[in-house]
């Protein structure tokens, strides 16, 4: 079934002048890049899309690390779209992450992880809401 995701190529990932190399690997699974923005997240920004980890030890750290620089915020499509998206990232711990998936090859470490993306389709929509609010998407 055809959906969308939400995906982000985070500050780490950017400096490391990788995004490219993602998004390609991304393109070559079958997905297609229905909106893409450049931005820089203020603090506010990533403590409100990350919200649902306010209570977490480690939500200060995260969001200073997403506001830290440019990331590049996506919605994608293809068929199955949040699973597929999931399997070709891998573990959010890049140590756990299978051969050949992103974070293996490209993140050094669980918060420094290069990649988010959806994990459901309920936070699909609120993730593609929240970045992407009131503009038609292509596709």
């Amino acid at each position: 079934m055809r959906e969308r995701t939400f995906s982000i190529i985070k500050p780490d990932a950017v400096k490391a002048k990788q995004a490219g190399e993602i998004l390609a690997r991304i393109e070559k699974a079958g997905f297609t890049v229905v909106a893409a923005q450049m931005r820089r997240l203020t603090k506010a920004e990533a403590e409100g899309f990350y919200y649902v980890h306010r209570e977490r030890p480690f939500f200060g750290s995260l969001t200073s690390f997403m506001s830290a620089g440019p990331c590049l915020t996506m919605v994608l499509e293809r068929d199955d779209a949040i699973a597929h998206l999931r399997d070709i990232m891998g573990a959010t711990d890049p140590a756990k992450a299978a051969p050949g998936t992103i974070r293996k090859d490209f993140a050094a470490s669980i918060e420094a992880n290069c990649i988010h993306g959806s994990d459901a389709r309920e936070t699909a929509q609120f993730e593609i809401g929240y970045f992407f609010p009131g503009i038609e998407l292509i596709g």
